[in-house]
Parts: C-alpha cells; sequence; structure tokens
C-alpha cells in the first residue's frame, strides 16, 4: 500500500486564489510515512495556484529527488550559516538531519497573494505556531498503525530499526494532533479525496470574515 497518486483528474482547480480568499500560510504536518509529500505533489501536480516551500536539510537526496526541487541539500556548514543570518523562519533536527524552512520564499509568495504550504515534521509544527500565531495547522493522519507501517516500508529507504522508530514515534505525534487546528485522515489509495478535504479547509479559513495575521 502507498501513496503514490491517483493518474485519474478528478479534482478540478482554479488557476488562481478565487474571490475574497486571502493568501495564507498553511502548514501540513503528520508522522514520517503519513503522506504529507504525496498530498503536496499531487497538488503541484494539478497546477493548484500555491506556493509550495522548497525546504533546506542536511540528509543525503533519496533517489529521485533533486535538489531545488524535491528540497535544498545543504551541509551542515551551510546549513548553521542560514541560521545565523536569520534567514529560516523554523529549523529543528529530526532523524539526525536538519531541516529549515526559508524564510524568503514564504514572504514573497504572501506578497504576490499566494497560499503558502509548508511541510514540516510535527515538531517544527509545535514551532511555527509559536511563531506565526495566525498559520493554519493541519494534521495528516494515517488510517491505522498498521497501514503507516505498510507506507514506510514501501518507501523502501529506511532500514527496519528506523522504521520501527518511526512507527513508535507516531503514535505520540497522533496524540498532539489536537494542537492542531484541523485533522484528515489520508486513507490509503484514496489520495484525491485527501487532497480535496485539504483544499476545502484552505478555501473556508481564507475566506472566513475575520483573517489570518502573519508577522513575519
Amino acid at each position: 500500500m502507498t501513496d503514490s497518486p491517483d493518474t485519474s483528474n478528478t479534482l478540478n482547480f482554479p488557476e488562481k486564489i478565487q474571490g475574497k480568499q486571502r493568501p495564507m500560510i498553511v502548514v501540513l504536518s503528520g508522522p514520517s510515512g503519513v503522506g504529507k509529500d504525496a498530498i503536496l505533489e499531487r497538488m503541484a501536480e494539478l497546477k493548484y495556484p500555491y506556493h509550495f516551500v522548497i525546504t533546506a536539510t542536511t540528509r543525503e537526496p533519496r533517489p529521485g529527488e533533486l535538489d531545488g526541487v524535491n528540497h535544498y541539500f545543504v551541509d551542515r556548514e551551510r546549513f548553521q550559516k542560514l541560521i545565523d543570518s536569520n534567514e529560516l523562519l523554523e529549523h529543528a533536527e529530526v532523524y539526525g538531519n536538519m531541516y529549515g524552512v526559508p524564510k524568503q520564499q514564504v514572504k514573497e509568495a504572501l506578497a504576490a497573494g499566494r497560499h503558502v504550504m509548508i511541510r514540516v515534521d510535527v515538531q517544527g509544527a509545535a514551532r511555527i505556531r509559536q511563531l506565526v500565531k495566525g498559520a493554519l495547522l493541519i494534521f495528516i493522519m494515517p488510517p491505522d498503525l498498521q497501514s503507516l507501517q505498510a507506507r514506510l516500508e514501501d518507501r523502501g529507504v529506511d532500514a527496519l530499526e528506523a522504521i520501527t522508530e518511526r512507527r513508535s514515534k507516531a503514535i505520540n505525534e497522533i496524540n498532539d494532533a489536537e494542537l492542531f487546528d484541523v485533522s484528515i485522515v489520508n486513507h490509503d489509495d484514496q489520495l484525491d479525496e485527501a487532497v480535496r478535504e485539504v483544499i476545502n479547509v484552505i478555501d473556508a479559513e481564507s475566506e472566513r470574515d475575520s483573517p489570518r495575521d502573519f508577522d513575519l
């Protein structure tokens, strides 16, 4: 069981933010292997007019990943320079590697009137909530732990010990879901439905009478 995108073009999205929608910072988070990347990749594939933040990381690229597309792959020295020069909105160490959200990307996308999609782990989402009070936090939930483990195994990038560690951590992370604004279950083989739910939440939040404020 994997989170491979459903190739049926069942979702129709506008070319730009519609009506009275206001650009927002949207944080997509959840346990490792839950399908965060798959959801965002499907949204990008359907050319939804959001800015999908490319994060910086010190980890090695996985098979098929490209620098500047999936992440900015940098060494520890370069990452530390990004921290020292205050170029990161948020940064954290996850499973031995550093990850960070470039601040300038976020500012430029908001100024252009585009929703900003940020994919981070649960620790990073909590940090963004502290730094940017108006961010919309969406927690992606697996249907169950057995399904989550199957997805981790199907990725083929982690040793059994690492998979066990990620599954164990997922239990605690799922308990933190109540700290998020919304939780969405990414069911097996129903990727488009998860994407639809994410879009519906963003549309509703961006049209509310009391807009979210972002102070970067």
